[in-house]
């Protein structure tokens, strides 16, 4: 049986008398590539902030490694931290800071580590990320909307995380931008033997990289399965998302997808 790096339980996430979610239940599983997608409001990225601890709910529990996230303080927060990265929507890079200081910044958290070792790991990592090696010294305003988000993902895989989350990860990229970066991340998986949580609403990057897609929609995750599924779920946001018109452009371009 699979084991499920990632479980949520009865999750309940509630900004006064707005519930986003409520008894909401999903799993993670170690090597997969899950794409959780859901209409405006269904509260995506609220759910990907709660796992990392970011946002307190309300009720339930978001259990991580096999670790209790709301019970862990201190050092031992710390060091389950260090098993995972983020990506988040728009990279959230440090201007001040050029690409190699970046990914170099949760580098700094290793202690004894010396500056010019520092230094040569986050070059790695930006090369990892697929940016060539002048982009080391490139600031945040120079880069492109696609450099941006490699930077962020070369500072995600900083610490080799177990975990890696991406919110929304090839928003804002034309389809060769967003096919390459869908491309990397199915190479990262599999070279790093990484899991991945993904928000995403590119119907394109489901078909390519996701190997099961969890929705969100009434207030909970309605349904989990891998895109044949989906396409036999009888439920009106699921069937109009997985059937309409964009749907079939992408069942027809396919992008290359899994042949």
């Amino acid at each position: 049986m699979t084991e499920n790096v990632i479980e949520v339980r009865g999750l309940r996430n509630q900004f006064g008398s707005h519930v986003v979610h409520n008894n909401l239940d999903m799993d993670l599983r170690r090597g997969e590539i899950l794409g959780v997608v859901g209409g405006s409001g269904t509260g995506k990225s609220v759910l990907l902030r709660s796992i990392v601890g970011l946002n307190r709910p309300a009720a339930g529990t978001v259990r991580v490694l096999g670790q209790d996230i709301a019970t862990l303080s201190g050092p031992a927060r710390e060091a389950l931290e260090r098993r995972w990265g983020v990506l988040f929507q728009n990279g959230a890079l440090f201007s001040s800071l050029n690409v190699r200081e970046n990914v170099e910044v949760p580098l700094r958290a290793v202690p004894d580590l010396p500056p010019e070792t520092r230094s040569a790991l986050a070059e790695l990592k930006v090369s990892m990320a697929g940016l060539p090696w002048l982009a080391n010294d490139k600031y945040p305003s120079d880069l492109s909307g696609g450099m941006k988000k490699r930077a962020g993902l070369a500072r995600a895989l900083a610490l080799d995380p177990e975990i890696v989350f991406l919110d929304e990860p090839t928003a804002g990229l034309d389809p060769i931008g967003a096919d390459a970066f869908d491309r990397l991340i199915l190479e990262l998986r599999d070279s790093l033997n990484l899991s991945v949580f993904m928000v995403t609403h590119d119907l394109d990057t489901l078909h390519t990289c996701c190997d099961r897609i969890a929705v969100l929609a009434e207030k909970r995750v309605l349904t989990t399965g891998t895109m044949a599924e989906m396409l036999e779920v009888d439920h009106p946001w699921v069937h109009e998302y997985f059937h309409g018109p964009r749907a079939r452009a992408a069942t027809a371009s396919d992008r290359g997808g899994k042949e």
